[in-house]
């Protein structure tokens, strides 16, 4: 699987884009829409993941829609915690992680060793957990969760650099 990170927006939001036998996934369409329909080129796009629903993640999903009404969203009201995808050559876990909103959700495709944890969790730190519907108990309740997966899981969070999760748990202060 090719990975393609794209920063969008004013925010510098992580927008991915997972490829495979000329389909794809997109997570988070945060904005530019152009320039993620440019890394997309000729692949199918299967579906589009959302980790929470926050403008800077979301910004440019309805331009995607607009062009394909039958495109899937998944997204934390359609999914159920530990449920495990499978969207054409795509395979994941999806895992609730609230703390940052109620509605974060993360994205472990264990076949390939990764994650993707929008704003749940990031390098050295966590999103924030004082806007509307964020919880500083659910996120430690999040990073619980967490703690029980390989160290060797690569994170990709909604903004910033990558990192693993050993390195979270040796680092990050919030694993403490």
């Amino acid at each position: 699987m090719e990975i393609i990170k794209i920063i969008t927006g004013a925010l510098e939001e992580n927008c991915y884009l997972l490829k495979e036998n000329g389909t794809c996934l997109l997570i988070d369409p945060g904005s530019d829409s152009k320039k993620i329909k440019e890394k997309v080129g000729k692949d199918k796009i299967l579906g589009i993941l959302i980790t929470h629903a926050h403008f800077d993640h979301i910004g440019a999903l309805r331009d995607f829609l607009d062009e394909n009404r039958k495109l899937k969203v998944y997204k934390k009201s359609n999914l159920k915690d530990m449920e495990q995808k499978e969207i054409g050559d795509f395979s994941f876990q999806v895992l609730y992680t609230p703390g940052h909103s109620s509605d974060s959700i993360s994205f472990y495709f264990a076949k390939e060793n990764i994650m993707f944890t929008g704003d749940f969790l990031f390098k050295d730190t966590v999103g924030r957990c004082d806007l509307p519907t964020g919880s500083e108990k659910e996120m430690k309740e999040s990073i619980k969760k967490i703690k029980d997966y390989s160290d060797t899981i690569l994170l990709y969070p909604g903004h910033g650099e990558d990192t693993t999760l050993g390195r979270e748990k040796q680092k990050n202060f919030y694993f403490e």
